[in-house]
């Protein structure tokens, strides 16, 4: 069972990591061409070259706004889901210390409690009738 838990975190790590390096070469591609747009030549352009220039560099904010707002509100989430991770994890020490309690209870009663030395009244039979 730990072999198919390792092989299955090993893959979720691995998807994880394609992802992410997806996401990078995407990133860095998208920086380098708006890089190479604010690097043009502008000035010497005519009137409707630089209003088309106005329009991209306007897609380009709006584009970026989305996605600054999206990793906003996926950082508030994650946030969130910290918050009530750490939130379930106080919530369960109750039951995780009492099930600590009756293991290391259960593991003293294991190693000293002996059965035969229990003597119980003469009254009490406890053989089958």
């Amino acid at each position: 069972m730990e072999s198919i838990f390792s092989q299955l975190l090993q893959f979720v790590q691995q998807g994880i990591g394609a992802i992410f390096r997806f996401v990078q070469l995407v990133w860095t591609w998208s920086i380098d061409q708006i890089a190479r747009v604010a690097q043009s030549p502008w000035q010497s352009w005519p009137l409707w070259k630089q209003v088309l220039l106005v329009l991209i560099v306007a897609g380009v904010i709006w584009a970026l706004f989305r996605v600054a707002r999206e990793l906003w509100e996926a950082g508030e989430r994650v946030l969130a889901a910290f918050a009530a991770l750490l939130g379930a994890l106080v919530r369960t020490l109750p039951s995780i210390a009492v099930a600590g309690l009756i293991a290391l209870g259960g593991l003293w009663l294991l190693n000293n409690f002996d059965p035969s030395a229990v003597s119980l009244p003469g009254n009490i039979n406890l053989t089958a009738r």
